[in-house]
Order: structure tokens, then sequence, then C-alpha cells
């Protein structure tokens, strides 16, 4: 999951725990929100474990060989 896709996920969870006082009989929102907030978080620190892992190049080769001049 993208970076932006976790802080939307966390964005829309937390209106809805924190600012939504709607009732729907048969679900609760602000339980939707945090589920929402969590899988947010859980996301966020996924991507920034992949972010951070150091990338190695797999061949040092020249990209072009030496030519001679004219």
């Amino acid at each position: 999951m993208p970076l932006g896709t976790s802080l939307f996920l966390i964005a829309v969870g937390a209106i809805l725990y924190f600012a939504v006082h709607a009732h729907i009989s048969g679900l609760e929102i602000s339980t939707i929100g945090l589920i929402l907030m969590i899988i947010g978080i859980v996301g966020a620190l996924i991507s920034l474990f992949l972010l951070s892992r150091s990338r190695t190049v797999a061949d040092d080769r020249p990209v072009v060989r030496d030519r001679g001049y004219y």
C-alpha cells in the first residue's frame, strides 16, 4: 500500500471516529473509523520500512564502451 493511500485511510478514519456522530442501526461508525486508522497506520509503517531498505546495483558494467574520437 503506497504511503499516500495510508495517509488517506488515516484521515478518513479520523474523520469518521472523531467528527461523525450519525447513528445507523447495526453499524458503529466510530468503530469503522478506528479500523481504518489502524489499517492506515500499519500500511504506513510497512511503506516506510520498504522505502528505507537499501537498494543495491546488480551489475557495475559500463553502459557505453569507449570509442575513438574523429
